[in-house]
């Protein structure tokens, strides 16, 4: 069987029972970088084997990893935080392993989208998750451009050395509406800022930016102002 197991995204006491009880009972963990759920391996004194499974490899891997499961191997899929699929190549696993007929369990967990949409203070009855902006400028503007009509509650992750860049487009390309940036959700230095564009960007500038972030907004209030 393959195991999809959520793991904490900062704070490891947000694992769950179910997930320790797995960890410690498959016979392989499948990594997005070993090192790090080594750490959390050791801290629950989950001594199962790890491999790596991440992005440039996951073509190859996943034939590998199928080969096992087809042999009667328990496998685990973890990500470096949250739950798998979610903007890292996990899918390509559990499709490769549904055409394979491979049956398949979920551990849900945590997932930084969800709590910093909880955070936000921003209508969560309708929302939509882009992964990461583009890295050129020309196709992240060109992204952010087509949500100009965009209703729904918008999230992003973004890294901390394109934050301050991705907000100036926004403020560009949006008529510098009211995001929100949330900073290292449940570790020790959490932050959530709401505020214009603009605001945000002079507060990243004079204070910059580290750990990882999720950026939201939702433009529906301003789309009404201008009707």
């Amino acid at each position: 069987m393959l195991y999809i197991v959520s793991t904490p995204i900062g704070n490891l006491k947000d694992i769950t029972l179910r997930a320790i009880e797995t960890l410690k009972g498959v016979d392989l963990v499948a990594a997005e970088d070993t090192r790090h759920t080594r750490k959390l391996l050791d801290e629950y004194g989950i001594t199962t084997k790890l491999t790596s499974y991440y992005d440039h490899n996951k073509e190859t891997k996943s034939k590998q990893l199928l080969k096992y499961l087809v042999d009667g191997l328990n496998i685990a899929l973890v990500t470096d935080a949250g739950t798998p699929g979610i903007s890292d190549p996990g899918y390509v696993l559990v499709r490769l392993a549904r055409e394979y007929a491979i049956e398949i369990d979920v551990l849900p967990g945590p997932t930084a989208l969800i709590a910093a949409l909880s955070l936000s203070g921003l209508p969560t009855d309708a929302f939509i998750f882009e992964g990461f902006l583009p890295v050129k400028p020309g196709k992240r503007k060109k992204k952010l451009a087509a949500l100009a009509d965009e209703t729904r509650t918008v999230i992003f992750y973004e890294s901390p050395h394109r934050l301050l860049k991705s907000l100036e487009d926004i403020r560009l390309e949006l008529a510098d509406p009211e995001v929100c940036v949330a900073r290292e959700i449940t570790k020790k230095f959490q932050q959530v800022k709401t505020g214009p564009s603009s605001e945000l960007i002079a507060h990243f500038t004079a204070h910059p930016p580290k750990g990882e972030f999720v950026l939201l907004f939702n433009l529906a209030k301003a789309q009404d102002q201008d009707g």
